[in-house]
């Protein structure tokens, strides 16, 4: 198993700051429509605001992985005199809730932090600051799974022949 330096990116979220605006599910939405920039629609946006006005709760939330299942989270939770359910601070597309599915397809949304752009839009368009932007780099354990190995030998041997690539290993390790 190697150490390798992966970058970390993150979107901090404060809360207590925000209120309701939905910005960030209009740049979002925005950004994410084909072609690009041509329609708005919040229920396509990758971050959607979790909101119950009459107890002024406002919680962005980030559309994160699916889940083929329903999880058993239940629960309520009590944070600052305001009541919160479990689900509300789920990021997973599930067969549970509508939230982050596109609305046409039903296939499953997830943050891509804005994927080639210099930031998350979200962050630079909040208007409270609630959102910051996080980037770090971290030490982690990278294992190849020896399934995914074998399936990309195979195909290297299927394009260059075996021969061709124990050359090149050969040679490789006469660098090295």
């Amino acid at each position: 198993m190697a150490k390798i330096k992966k970058k970390i990116r993150t979107i901090k979220v404060d809360a207590d700051r925000c209120n309701g605006c939905r910005m960030c599910e209009v740049i979002c939405s925005a950004y994410h429509s084909e072609p690009k920039w041509s329609s708005n629609n919040p229920a396509r946006s990758r971050i959607q605001i979790i909101r119950h006005p009459l107890k002024d709760i406002w919680l962005p939330v980030f559309a994160g992985e699916y889940t083929p299942a329903e999880c058993m989270g239940r629960d309520k939770y009590t944070i600052d005199g305001k009541e919160y359910e479990e689900c509300a601070f789920c990021r997973a597309s599930c067969p549970a809730r509508d939230r982050f599915k596109e609305p046409d397809s039903g296939l499953p949304l997830k943050c891509d932090m804005c994927e080639g752009e210099d930031g998350p839009l979200c962050v630079e368009w909040c208007l409270n600051d609630v959102l910051t932007y996080e980037e770090r780099e971290e030490e982690v354990e990278e294992e190849l799974e020896q399934q995914q190995l074998d399936i990309g030998l195979e195909s290297l041997v299927d394009k260059y022949g075996l021969d061709k690539i124990k050359e090149t290993i050969a040679r490789m390790s006469i660098k090295d």
